[in-house]
């Protein structure tokens, strides 16, 4: 996993503000994790309509930084067509093998080596089958050995610069491939994710709410990928990969949250990870309720081996200890609740002095104080809901069969972070569906989380993690 010796943005590359980004004067407030610029008066100069195009060292040297504080994304010249390998790990699932290199056959050009790679099916002789039929290579395993091993094993035969990994319950839509292409421009690229959407229309509420909530979706804004963002992780269902970055690939003792782990592992190592939801690649949903809930339970099972690899990445609830506080106080009553605005209104206050000192080219620095903090504890406050609900429910519904106030806290966390999700969301699924799939959703991964932490015998993916304010950056 060891960096390029030449990781320089080339000539002609570009790279435009994230939309959520305010920008004023030389002043930059946003990305994900959230950042403050400064940007020198030469850099400014260089931003133009929220866009900077590399022509010389200067320019190279701002578009990286930008990219890397998360406040800009890459607008790269579209790449030429590029021979490229598809490694299928499969078990089990013929149909949506046929499918799946049907697509790719269809889909990309030139065509790529196809690799498929047998995880111990029952019907070995079905799987060749489909494999003879699209010129593809057969890898087998005696046994199944688990999709880590499956990726693995087809990534060691690879020959190209480029790998894909599709799984065979997905099917790349018309035009996947090229905006994935576009980014490995830079050299600093690892990887690039396309986004995961459902594979046709559901006819079960859980199949409508997964259609819309589903987690291997990660939305439609594109992102940097890394730990503690927006956009924590992608799923290896479907990953364009540079084959010289990713070494030996996924840890083969992880059954769940490989990816994660290796996404994580190459944003540590100094690579990039990209999310580009210009290109989709459809996904066969869990859509039976018991079949969902458990591999919502199994997803969980993967928090317990990632904290105990990559510490509070994993932490389901990261916050400063001034909105620790005010939620604290509030969860107890309305007194309390007083007293959380108060400590919100210090903290205010507090950041308006410091930003005086670290940003002195910011305009307006009241209202920008009381903005960032007004927000800054909403999302804690959101934090602190899904905690209650999701990851810490067996501690929630102990507490509330044996006090009063805990119930009504509980009821009222409940119903209220569903009810505001459907409003601001407006799911294809009524309210009273939608808050109970989401209610379900929690019940589930939080069973999975538990359960792996008992096994890990850790309570690391439990532990909340307080953070400092950071300066400013310049």
């Amino acid at each position: 996993m060891s960096l390029p010796e030449a990781t320089s943005l080339p000539v002609g590359f570009a790279v435009g503000l994230d939309t959520g980004v305010q920008q004023r004067g030389r002043v930059l407030m946003g990305g994900a994790p959230f950042r403050i610029l400064t940007l020198s008066p030469k850099a400014a100069d260089l931003l133009v309509d929220g866009s900077v195009v590399v022509g010389d060292q200067t320019s190279a040297a701002l578009a990286r930084r930008l990219l890397a504080s998360g406040v800009a994304h890459p607008r790269p010249t579209p790449a030429a067509p590029e021979l490229i390998t598809v490694v299928v790990p499969v078990k089990d699932r013929p149909a949506g093998l046929e499918r799946l290199l049907r697509q790719v056959v269809e889909t990309v050009s030139p065509t790529p080596s196809l690799v498929v790679v047998d995880d111990g099916s029952r019907d070995q002789l079905a799987i060749a089958r489909i494999a003879r039929t699209y010129g593809a290579r057969l890898l087998r395993h005696p046994m199944p050995y688990g999709p880590s091993a499956a990726r693995n094993a087809g990534l060691r035969v690879a020959e190209t610069r480029l790998v894909a990994f599709l799984d065979s319950d997905c099917a790349p839509v018309a035009g996947w491939l090229q905006p994935l292409l576009d980014h490995f421009a830079d050299p600093l690229v690892a990887v690039v994710a396309p986004r995961i959407v459902s594979l046709g229309e559901p006819s079960s509420w859980i199949g409508r709410y997964e259609k819309f909530a589903s987690s291997l979706d990660r939305g439609p804004a594109e992102a940097s990928v890394q730990p503690r963002s927006r956009v924590s992780y992608v799923p290896s269902a479907a990953l364009l990969v540079r084959r010289s970055a990713v070494g030996d690939g996924f840890d083969e003792g992880m059954r769940v949250a490989e990816d994660v782990d290796l996404v994580w592992r190459l944003v540590e190592a100094g690579w990039t990870v990209r999310y580009e939801p210009r290109s989709q690649v459809e996904h066969e949903h869990r859509t039976r309720l018991l079949e969902w809930m458990r591999t919502r339970a199994f997803y969980g099972t993967g928090a317990a081996p990632l904290a105990l690899r990559h510490g509070d990445a994993v932490a389901p609830l990261v916050m400063d200890r001034w909105s620790a506080s005010a939620w604290g106080l509030a969860l107890t009553g309305w007194p309390g609740t007083l007293a959380g605005l108060g400590i919100t209104a210090v903290a205010a206050r507090r950041l308006a002095r410091r930003l005086r000192v670290d940003v002195p080219a910011l305009e307006d620095v009241d209202r920008t104080s009381r903005q960032l903090v007004f927000h800054g504890t909403l999302a804690s406050g959101w934090q602190v809901a899904s905690l209650l609900t999701r990851h810490a429910w067996p501690i929630t519904l102990a507490a509330s069969l044996v006090s009063r106030r805990a119930r009504r806290v509980a009821v009222a966390v409940a119903l209220g972070e569903g009810l505001v999700s459907w409003y601001r969301d407006r799911p294809p699924l009524d309210p009273v569906r939608y808050v109970a799939a989401r209610r379900l959703d929690d019940l589930a991964y939080g069973t999975g989380l538990w359960l792996g932490a008992l096994r890990h015998r850790t309570l690391a993916p439990l532990r909340p993690a307080f953070t400092k304010v950071t300066r400013p950056g310049r």
